[in-house]
């Protein structure tokens, strides 16, 4: 078999950066994702299909023929979190940029105003010739008319029970789901009271009409429905399957083909009308984040939207859970929002959201439940030799304890910045401290001790035998330290993490917007293999990597090789 063909990734569109180590064999479990995730998407004038990336804060172009991208509204421009956009009748681009609450106009000259920042988590944006509607993504949001050229926005109606992608219809009326109700519905845009289009829509995320009129409503769960409504013909509603999990938007080109993104997972697929798929952009991870290992060698990475499985969690074996209906870069096990850190406790999965919640997975029965709540900003989580769930409570400062009756107890406080945690084989508790650029040891009594410190921006942490491995993602590159002399010392470089090399964004978005979840910071996990190899988030590509330590026997499997 021959190794999988280099495809251009999100951190260098040449596709041949890869980490270097003089010690460990590195190899990537999968390929490359080129988006961080695909939300809004809409055909521009040039015919290419243009996708926000609202976890990169950008914005890329598609060539449907070629399947080549460009990156259009970069990292660091004004834009931090584009979730829609839409294109006016001069061509111009307009950005629902959700967490900050504005609406940016993109001249076809490159130059971008502020059309609003009246706006609480705008979402859905759609363009009737030169006028401009957007509506919001939360409780009770509203659906408004903007002015580009000045003037206070109108409300058309208010009560939205999360609007998101919207879109005029035949009739003239625009139309737009509730997420939380399960229903679809429109209103004049010139004014007038909402009228309820359509009930018990499975999970709808956007409306969407195609080149005949007929209405498509995406699902957001994991079986890829969308819903086909012949609102001004027969009536009809059928279903069609697709598989693809995580539905965000879609497009209809001149064709009348049918493009569809993913918040879960990004690409960008072509959906048949009979639920048959093309892919055009592969999917792959948004993040990763965290990242663990079961006792069966099954890798899990916590994904921002999902729990999920790298193609091969040992060079050239497939990963466990796969179902068929996704490619060959990543499974996803459940749709899980917002998991962030994540450590395997025997068949059980427990995971941090970065919006305060602890929970524990079962794969085999699909059940989640929730451990505590209330936490600030949790992200590295460990399992402690006594069963307790430790977690660094990064926003706290504090190291905190979850035990089996989900009482929480404090370890240690007074730390800067705690990213990840993770125990020794004496039962010790590590932790990073990525402000403080050190990695800290927890003594019995709460108090905490530097085993090394002059680090750049340290996240992830695993120990492997007598050395503690930590990420410093201010310089890229996989360091460790002896636990019992202290001594660091640099084991890989040139790791893909973070924003691709010379990129540095603007702001980093909130963490919470208008009462929701906001913009989640990118957290680079580490994890050891009782194998004896090291698995990192490779969160700058969308890939997890492996790295083996070299010797006679480490000799790539076959279609694996080196990224």
């Amino acid at each position: 078999m021959s190794a999988p063909a280099v495809r251009p990734s999100r951190f260098d569109d040449t596709g041949s950066h890869h980490p270097t180590s003089a010690r460990w064999r590195v190899s990537r479990l999968g390929p490359p994702n080129p988006l961080w995730g695909s939300n809004g998407v809409a055909f521009g004038p040039d015919g290419r299909l243009y996708v926000a990336e609202f976890l990169a804060g950008r914005i890329s172009a598609l060539d449907i023929a070629t399947g080549d991208l460009d990156v259009i509204v970069p990292m660091d421009g004004p834009v931090q979190s584009p979730d829609d956009l839409a294109f006016g009748a001069d061509g111009s681009m307009y950005i629902a940029d959700l967490v900050p609450g504005r609406v940016w106009r993109r001249a076809p000259d490159g130059t971008y105003s502020l059309v609003s920042e009246d706006v609480i988590n705008p979402n859905g944006i759609t363009c009737v010739g030169d006028r401009l509607f957007v509506n919001e993504m939360k409780p009770d949001g509203r659906l408004l008319e903007l002015f580009p050229d000045g003037g206070d926005p109108v409300v058309l109606t208010e009560g939205l029970a999360l609007g998101n992608a919207m879109q005029r219809g035949p009739d003239g009326h625009l139309y737009y789901p509730h997420m939380v109700t399960n229903q679809v519905w429109r209103i004049p845009p010139d004014g007038g009271g909402p009228e309820l289009v359509a009930e018990d829509v499975h999970q709808p995320v956007a409306v969407r009409f195609d080149q005949g009129g007929v209405l498509h409503v995406l699902s957001r769960g994991v079986e890829g429905i969308v819903t086909r409504v012949d609102l001004h013909g027969s009536g009809t509603r059928t279903l069609v399957t697709s598989g693809l999990k995580g539905l965000d938007n879609a497009a209809f080109d001149t064709e009348n083909r049918m493009f569809v993104s993913s918040f879960a997972g990004g690409g960008i697929t072509e959906l048949h009308p009979d639920g048959r798929t093309r892919e055009i952009v592969p999917r792959g991870f948004d993040g990763p984040y965290g990242v663990t290992v079961d006792l069966g060698g099954t890798v899990y990475a916590a994904d921002h939207y999902r729990l999920a499985s790298p193609a091969l969690s040992h060079e050239g074996e497939p990963s466990s859970g796969g179902d068929g209906s996704e490619p060959a870069g990543v499974t996803t096990h459940s749709l899980l929002p917002f998991a962030h850190g994540v450590a395997a406790d025997g068949g059980l999965l427990h995971h941090t959201s970065q919006y305060g919640e602890v929970r524990t997975h079962d794969p085999a029965t699909g059940t989640t439940r929730q451990r505590t709540q209330g936490l600030r900003r949790p992200l590295g989580i460990a399992v402690a030799p006594d069963g307790s769930l430790v977690i660094a409570e990064a926003d706290a400062g504090r190291v905190v304890a979850l035990d089996d009756t989900d009482t929480l107890t404090v370890l240690a406080d007074g730390l800067d910045h705690p990213v990840d945690v993770a125990f020794d084989a004496d039962g010790r508790c590590h932790v990073s401290d990525e402000r403080r650029g050190a990695v800290l040891r927890i003594e019995e009594d709460g108090t905490t001790t530097v085993l090394a410190d002059g680090l750049g921006a340290p996240q992830g942490l695993a120990v492997l035998g007598g050395e503690l491995y930590t990420v410093e993602t201010a310089h890229r590159r996989l360091t460790s330290v002896s636990l019992t002399t202290g001594e660091c010392r640099t084991e890989a470089e040139d790791l893909p993490v973070g924003p691709p090399p010379g990129v540095v964004p603007v702001t980093e978005p909130a963490l919470f917007a208008g009462g929701m979840p906001g913009w989640a910071r990118r957290f680079a996990g580490l994890a050891a293999d009782p194998d004896g190899s090291l698995l990192l988030s490779a969160n700058g590509e969308g890939t997890i990597l492996r790295l083996r330590t070299r010797g006679p026997a480490s000799v790539p499997a076959p279609g694996a090789g080196p990224p």
